[in-house]
């Protein structure tokens, strides 16, 4: 039985390789042990697990530092894949059954080879909603991750990225690959009281990846602390690895969204938000109630399914004609609403995304960020969403805030703003494009002050 290693961070990792205090094979056997684990959610967790191959990686990394050769800071760290990317020999099923018999990946998703190289080893494919087409994680097909929260009441994990989410929570892995097109990285983090970051749609390549919105798709990490993320979007986004400049607080001008995402909190989310927010005015930061009632026209601007419905639709529409009935039906019903939508439509809603986007822009430049609360609820109890008017109305409230996001070409990062024990809440720090690094900075000294 391997050793339990105290260690969380990306950063604690490296070091930890570095001085010889753990090995590569170490960290990759504690996590096989932990997927494998008879009582563990590892089986819900992964739809297949690279044991062989990361055991091989894991060998040839210590080996490599036995001789003294030059590696990467992170290499032998283990990381997990959400079932959307390529990887070579491997079929992507997405979360569903409908793409079993599809060929092979001849090579990784770039965003994969990325972080190979950067010596991160995959450790197996994660669960998801089928085709990335919900912000709850269910899936019918392959069972649900467990959320660590509260696990014996099966509270959902949030999604799509939900086995991404688990493998961090459960020590699976020390870093997870997800994407996010209306928030699938940050909601399953924030549900689970940990981080994830959504780029800048354009940062990070999407080749290899199955898409579910070619507008507004994005790849994101999914890890334990906003530097994690960073260190994972450097790699992903082909930038080096500088350490996060972390400003004083006092010095952050930062806008407090107080229209539209504040509605219809639940109680719990509404007081870690108010606490959270309390804990930066006294450590000097200089907040500012700020009204976007411009968000208020996105149920209109998506009155008919958005630019997920229509280009979801388009898709798989081939596939939807010749195997329907594999699909999840609650995802199937949703891409059915792109036939509503005209090629009229769908130039419409571009040319609507853009004037928003205009409208808005001038407004948030005033700040270095803007705060908001990640998701309006905790994560329910699957048993809640057994019917399908209540998984559509949880998933609609769920998707609303981290949308908001993807519509407005934004970046954003989740990270926990929950007391201990208590219910796991998300707080957003969220930019319009291209302040990434922003976005990261100012998250990195609000979770200083969070934690």
């Amino acid at each position: 039985m391997t050793k339990h290693l105290p260690l969380r961070t990306l950063r604690q990792l490296a070091l930890a390789l570095s001085a010889g205090k753990v090995t590569s094979r170490e960290l990759v056997d504690r996590c096989l042990e932990n997927i494998e684990a008879p009582s563990g959610e590892g089986k819900r967790t992964f739809l297949k697990v690279h044991g062989q191959s990361a055991r091989a990686s894991a060998d040839a990394y210590d080996e490599a530092r036995r001789r003294g050769k030059p590696l990467s800071r992170y290499a032998g760290i283990p990381m997990s894949v959400k079932d959307l990317f390529d990887l070579a020999g491997d079929v992507t099923t997405a979360g569903s059954v409908v793409l079993n018999d599809a060929k092979a990946a001849v090579r990784d998703a770039e965003a994969i080879a990325r972080l190979k190289g950067a010596g991160f080893i995959v450790m197996g494919r994660t669960n998801m909603t089928e085709f990335a087409y919900s912000g709850l994680g269910l899936n019918p097909h392959y069972d649900t991750p467990r959320n660590a929260w509260n696990r014996s009441a099966a509270h959902i994990p949030g999604g799509s990225s939900s086995g991404a989410a688990v493998s961090i929570t459960d020590e699976m892995a020390y870093a997870a690959i997800g994407t996010d097109t209306g928030g699938s990285c940050r909601i399953p983090a924030a549900l689970c009281g940990i981080v994830g970051f959504k780029p800048t749609a354009t940062r990070v390549p999407m080749t290899g990846v199955y898409p579910l919105s070619r507008t507004l798709d994005s790849i994101g990490p999914i890890a334990n602390s906003v530097a994690c993320c960073r260190i994972l979007d450097a790699a992903l986004s082909g930038e080096t690895d500088p350490d996060l400049q972390r400003p004083a607080l006092r010095e952050l001008r930062l806008g407090v969204l107080s229209s539209y995402v504040t509605e219809d909190l639940a109680v719990e989310v509404a007081a870690a938000y108010s606490r959270a927010l309390q804990k930066l005015v006294r450590a000097g930061a200089q907040l500012k109630d700020f009204a976007l009632p411009e968000l208020s026209e996105l149920p209109e601007i998506n009155g008919k399914g958005g630019f997920v419905a229509v280009e979801s639709f388009g898709l798989h529409r081939d596939l939807i004609a010749a195997r329907a009935s594999q699909y999840d039906p609650r995802v199937l019903s949703r891409m059915l609403r792109g036939r509503e939508q005209s090629v009229q439509d769908e130039r419409e809603l571009h040319r609507r995304r853009a004037e928003l986007i205009e409208r808005v822009r001038p407004r948030v430049a005033a700040f270095d960020a803007l705060l908001m609360p990640t998701v309006p609820v905790p994560a329910p109890p699957m048993a809640e969403l057994a019917s399908d008017a209540d998984y559509s109305l949880v998933n609609a409230l769920v998707l609303r805030n981290p949308s908001v996001v993807n519509f407005l070409d934004g970046c954003a990062i989740s990270l926990p703003c929950h007391e201990p024990g208590g219910a796991p809440v998300g707080l957003t720090v969220f930019g319009l494009r291209d302040t990434d690094h922003t976005v990261l900075s100012v998250a990195s000294a609000l979770e200083e002050c969070l934690q």
